[in-house]
């Protein structure tokens, strides 16, 4: 290993729907987060390590702050998208350049005692590239010696320029993890995550949101892996809404969400789905827990 080697962890930050998600997957070159076109979908702090022979980046996606307190899963998130402010080496907070706004002001506010941060504008690529100046001259305001990126994470734009950066400023010292790791999470929570997804982009209004998946067993078989997982509701109305008529979405989330499992293990999948009701969930601590939505995790 490179005596001059780096190695430190990258916090993922900013508002719901800026692109966290998408960016860390990128960098990374794993879908290691789930993506959908909603706020809130990530829900832990999930890490996405990239190591070559000079550095180790631990990035940290979390997810978005927002104010909600009103369920304890919302306490939760809030808790997760804060706890690494102070423990990364470097702070990526990430903005949406279409949508900057009030909250995005208040989360700058937030961090802008740190010594640790680079503003990264997401979402370059759906505008034109003079109407990023604007935007890049308010942050100025409230931040004014801080970096800013400007960054595609969708179109992979610039990020050569974020790795940089970020390389650059990284404390020598030891990897964390080894070197052929991802991730910290297990496969079962990625699979997990996997489904939650295909819900999420399948299902409207607020029901996603009411909806969190187990994996109960999991098993590799030398020509198949069997899979078998429970899709936990709030409601009856709910199953019924993610079975479908006759089980038609049932069976769409399994199809797709099949196709996706079997890329990243690179095996073929046998994937059952259950759904089961859990009143209110959501907002019972000990569901929560039970779920994995602990600090632990």
């Amino acid at each position: 290993m490179n005596t001059k080697f780096k190695s430190g962890y990258i916090a993922l930050v900013g508002k719901p729907n800026t692109g966290k998600s998408t960016l860390m997957n990128a960098i990374v070159g794993e879908k290691l987060s789930i993506t959908a076109h909603r706020p809130q979908t990530t829900r832990h702090q999930i890490l996405g390590i990239k190591t070559t022979d000079d550095y180790q980046c631990i990035f940290v996606d979390t997810p978005g702050m927002h104010d909600s307190r009103h369920k304890a899963i919302h306490r939760y998130m809030n808790r997760a998208a804060t706890s690494m402010l102070a423990d990364a080496n470097i702070v990526c907070v990430l903005l949406d350049v279409k949508d900057f706004a009030a909250d995005d002001i208040k989360i700058l506010n937030r961090v802008s005692n740190q010594n640790n941060i680079v503003i990264v504008l997401n979402k370059i690529d759906q505008l034109d590239k003079n109407a990023c100046l604007p935007v890049m001259q308010k942050i100025s305001t409230v931040m004014p010696d801080t970096e800013i990126i400007p960054v595609s994470a969708l179109q992979k734009e610039n990020l050569e320029n974020l790795e940089k950066y970020i390389i650059n400023h990284l404390p020598y010292g030891l990897p964390h993890f080894p070197d052929d790791q991802l991730t910290d999470k297990s496969m079962r929570f990625i699979v997990a995550e996997i489904i939650r997804e295909k819900l999420f982009r399948s299902l409207t209004h607020e029901l996603p949101y009411s909806i969190t998946v187990q994996v109960d067993h999991y098993k590799v078989e030398p020509d198949i892996t069997r899979i078998s997982a429970t899709i936990w509701v709030e409601r009856k109305t709910q199953k019924a809404i993610v079975i479908g008529k006759k089980g038609s979405q049932l069976k769409q989330t399994g199809s797709l969400a099949r196709v996706d499992i079997e890329k990243l293990i690179e095996h073929r999948v046998y994937l059952q789905l259950w759904v089961k009701v859990r009143d209110d969930w959501s907002d019972d601590e000990r569901s929560l827990a039970a779920f994995g939505y602990s600090d632990a995790n």
